[in-house]
């Protein structure tokens, strides 16, 4: 019998291109599972309920914590978001490759919870291309850019807690240097 697939959770600053690598890696090996988490946040068009995110109520989510339910939760920019913790140990029970994609404060709250999963951090190819995807969006004002890039120092700081460093130079080699250590290859 083979040995269980390990939780690998992909963390890393915000503008770092997470989610692209994520996207790209499930459009190439659609049997990766991607945690969907719960949220507090009204949906965005075309978000889809149970897809993109479930989306819960404050009382609902306060409920989730409560019970222990969720791997992790984070507050961010007002709402709270969390990982359905029986989802994800059902996959890894049947033998299914999960990957979750979360923040620095997830990553350190997964660590505590499952001692066994695979930490990867998705660095950038420098700190002036963190800086240009961050003010590069042109959607947000000087003052939240600043918030971001004084996140994303802190975030940056925190590398040497992972098990694993990519470095976001190319969405096709770092997705399928993710795909080896998830031994989907």
């Amino acid at each position: 019998m083979s040995e269980r697939p390990r939780l690998t959770v992909l963390s890393g600053p915000s503008g770092v291109g997470k989610s692209t690598v994520v996207a790209h890696m499930r459009k190439e090996h659609p049997d990766v599972w991607l945690s969907v988490s719960a949220t507090t946040r009204k949906p965005r068009p075309g978000e889809q309920h149970g897809v993109h995110y479930f989306f819960v109520t404050d009382e609902e989510m306060d409920k989730l914590i409560a019970n222990g339910e969720l791997l992790e939760w984070a507050e961010f920019a007002g709402n709270r978001y969390g990982t359905p913790r029986a989802a994800v140990q059902e996959r890894l029970e049947n033998g299914e490759p999960v990957l979750l994609e979360i923040d620095l404060q997830g990553a350190r709250q997964i660590r505590e919870s499952m001692s066994d999963a695979q930490l990867v951090f998705l660095a950038p190819p420098s700190w002036e291309e963190l800086v240009r995807r961050l003010t590069g969006r042109g959607t947000e004002s000087p003052e939240v850019i600043e918030r971001r890039l004084e996140a994303a120092r802190t975030e940056l700081a925190a590398e040497p807690e992972f098990d694993v460093t990519l470095v976001n130079t190319s969405v096709e080699d770092v997705a399928r240097e993710l795909l080896a250590l998830m031994d989907v290859v």
